[in-house]
């Protein structure tokens, strides 16, 4: 399943990462590519250590806490922390697919994550770049994403993607992976549907008997699928 999960930042906090990104301690992206992406990948990004991507990573998780449409799609068991990334005068990633497990450097996490998810958040507005379309390849075809500032894309961290030459301005974002509680991707997007439906019916009909029902079919397949 791919989404688009718009505002997970407001405003006034791209506003703040921005600053905050415009003096950091920006290194080859190259340090966190696997052995294939490695030859692909050309763009800057902060150390997972550096201070400006602990404290900025810290913003974009408490953001994603009050975020229901991204719980109801993720179901997060353990999120990596988040990294960000620059792409600028040419600057590109080839196409690749995320390495199936990652492994947090800074000690935060003791457990290696498995990458059922992978998320961009985007950090400047689409007219403030030329090129830098996030193109995914998944079960519908070829899709092509540039987003609003603070909008983000969750996409299944087994499609193969790329981003395209940035040839004009730069692109900002961070990105991460996200180990669910239900591994399967097809599971996930029925739960995600049912939880919409159920939250739609909640609004519309509030004391409509089948909402029980329907939570209790909701929370059986959660128990049947879910990993904890």
């Amino acid at each position: 399943m791919l989404l688009h999960i718009p505002q997970v930042l407001s405003p006034e906090q791209v506003a703040f990462c921005r600053e905050r990104l415009a003096s950091a301690s920006w290194a080859d992206g190259r340090i966190t590519a696997g052995h294939q992406s490695v030859k692909a990948k050309d763009n800057e990004q902060l150390p997972e250590s550096d201070p400006v991507a602990i404290e900025l990573g810290a913003l974009v998780r408490a953001a994603l806490k009050n975020n229901d449409n991204y719980f109801a799609a993720a179901l997060p068991r353990v999120v990596f922390p988040p990294l960000f990334n620059r792409y600028r005068g040419g600057q590109a990633f080839g196409f690749h697919i995320d390495n199936a497990i990652r492994y947090d450097r800074t000690g935060h996490l003791v457990q290696p994550v498995r990458t059922d998810l992978s998320a961009t958040l985007f950090l400047n507005a689409p007219e403030d770049y030329d090129g830098g379309e996030l193109i995914i390849e998944d079960t519908y075809g070829t899709q092509q994403i540039k987003l609003p500032a603070g909008d983000m894309v969750l996409y299944p961290g087994t499609s193969l993607h790329r981003v395209t030459p940035v040839t004009r301005g730069e692109r900002l974002a961070s990105f991460f992976w996200i180990q669910s509680l239900v591994r399967d991707d097809g599971d996930r997007r029925l739960l995600f549907e049912l939880d919409i439906s159920i939250r739609r019916l909640t609004q519309a009909t509030p004391d409509h008997p089948a909402l029980v029902q329907l939570t209790g079919v909701y929370h059986n397949l959660l128990r049947r699928w879910a990993e904890v």
